[in-house]
């Protein structure tokens, strides 16, 4: 499998996967995941500017600067059924975050490494994944705001 493929599966089936929640769920947490999406596109242009990692493969003309499979694919739909499976348990919500982070920052990127897709250049995992959990607080505040306007609303 090339691996444009695999990058074009990896942005689009995480969102099929949506079928499977309710209306009333998707209401509810896709704020965050819009929200997440903007803050890993800022976090992206961030890294582009100081060379955390080079982005060899891409599926849009500016995926050398964003990696779409990535920011608006898989990491914003995991987003979503996290908040989905954790919302109101926010130790849980912090330990799946965590291992999910460490696995995206020592698992996952290395192997995009191997295959040529992209490599850390100028960061390391350890960073990256200071970088990433420490979003998962930012987005879990808003969340917890949100939710706040949500009871008004009813």
């Amino acid at each position: 499998m090339t691996a444009k493929v695999m990058l074009f599966i990896a942005f689009f089936l995480p969102w099929f996967s949506l079928f499977f929640a309710s209306s009333k769920t998707i209401k509810r947490f896709m704020p965050v995941t819009i929200l997440t999406c903007l803050l890993m596109t800022i976090i992206f242009q961030i890294a582009y500017t100081y060379k955390w990692w080079i982005i060899h493969q891409y599926i849009v003309p500016w995926g050398y600067m964003i990696d779409v499979s990535f920011a608006y694919g898989i990491f914003a739909v995991g987003t979503f059924w996290i908040f989905r499976f954790t919302s109101h348990k926010f130790i849980l919500y912090t330990t799946v975050n965590f291992l999910m982070d460490a696995f995206m920052c020592f698992a996952a990127l290395p192997l995009l490494a191997l295959l040529g897709i992209a490599e850390y250049d100028k960061i390391s995992p350890w960073q990256y994944l200071l970088v990433i959990y420490g979003l998962s607080f930012i987005i879990y505040a808003y969340q917890k705001w949100q939710e706040t306007i949500f009871k008004h609303a009813e």
